[in-house]
C-alpha cells in the first residue's frame, strides 16, 4: 500500500468510527399531532421514527414484531397493561424506555421507574428537549445493562469459587489429601476431560456425599 492509499485508508477508518448507528423508535402516542411534532423534532438525528402505535395495541406483540432500538411512550395517563408489558419486557427483551406522561403520582413513577422505564418526564413534550431526553435515557440503559453483566458475572465466579471449596474440602475429608493436592487433582480431571473446574467440582461433590 502506497502512502497516498494508506492515508486515504486512514481517514476511511476515522469517517467509520464517527458514523453514529442509527437507533429505530417504536413510539406509542394516541395523539398523532403530537406524534408528527416529535417526529419532526428528531430530524437529521440518529434517531429514526420506525413505527406508531396506538395504547390500546399490545404493546408486547408489538415490540416482538419491530424489534426497536428504543420505546418512547407519549401518553397521558399509562394504563395498567402498560406497566406489565414494559416489566415482561424489562425481564425477557429490555429495551431503553422514555415516556412522557401528565402522571405525577410518585408511587405511579416511581412503578414505571421499577418496570424498566429509563426515562419519565412529566410535562408538555417541548421539541428542543427530546434528543437531550433521548441520549440521556440510552446512556442510563447501556450503563445499567453492563452492571448487570457485570453483577451477573461477579455472582458466577463466586458460584463456582463456592462449589469448588466444597468438593476441595471433602476430597480432604474422605480422600486424606492435603488442600494443595486437592486442588491439583481436581485441576488435573478438568484438564483430563476438558471440563470446566467447577463442572469437575459438582461431579465430585454428588460424588462422594454418597460415600
Amino acid at each position: 500500500m502506497d502512502r497516498k492509499d494508506s492515508l486515504q485508508h486512514i481517514a476511511l477508518s476515522k469517517e467509520q468510527k464517527n458514523v453514529i448507528a442509527e437507533l429505530r423508535i417504536l413510539l406509542i402516542d394516541e395523539n398523532r399531532q403530537r406524534a408528527e411534532s416529535l417526529t419532526s423534532a428528531l430530524n437529521n438525528s440518529r434517531y429514526k421514527i420506525s413505527h406508531l402505535v396506538n395504547p390500546d395495541m399490545s404493546l408486547l406483540k408489538q415490540v416482538d414484531e419491530i424489534q426497536p432500538d428504543i420505546i418512547v411512550i407519549d401518553i397521558e395517563s399509562p394504563s395498567r397493561d402498560i406497566l406489565e408489558s414494559l416489566s415482561t419486557i424489562s425481564h425477557y427483551n429490555p429495551k431503553p424506555v422514555v415516556m412522557f406522561s401528565g402522571e405525577k403520582d410518585t408511587d405511579t413513577i416511581n412503578q414505571y421507574i421499577e418496570s424498566g422505564v429509563s426515562a419519565y418526564v412529566v410535562g408538555d413534550l417541548q421539541a428542543e428537549r427530546v434528543k437531550p431526553i433521548l441520549d440521556a435515557a440510552v446512556a442510563r440503559f447501556r450503563e445499567f445493562q453492563k452492571l448487570k453483566v457485570e453483577l451477573s458475572d461477579t455472582k458466577q465466579q463466586l458460584a463456582s469459587r463456592n462449589l469448588i471449596d466444597q468438593a476441595k474440602r471433602l476430597l480432604m475429608k474422605k480422600k486424606n489429601l492435603s488442600e494443595d493436592d486437592a486442588f491439583k487433582a481436581m485441576r488435573k480431571t478438568a484438564m483430563d476431560t476438558g471440563q470446566k473446574l467447577d463442572d469437575v467440582a459438582k461431579t465430585l461433590i454428588s460424588f462422594l456425599n454418597t460415600i
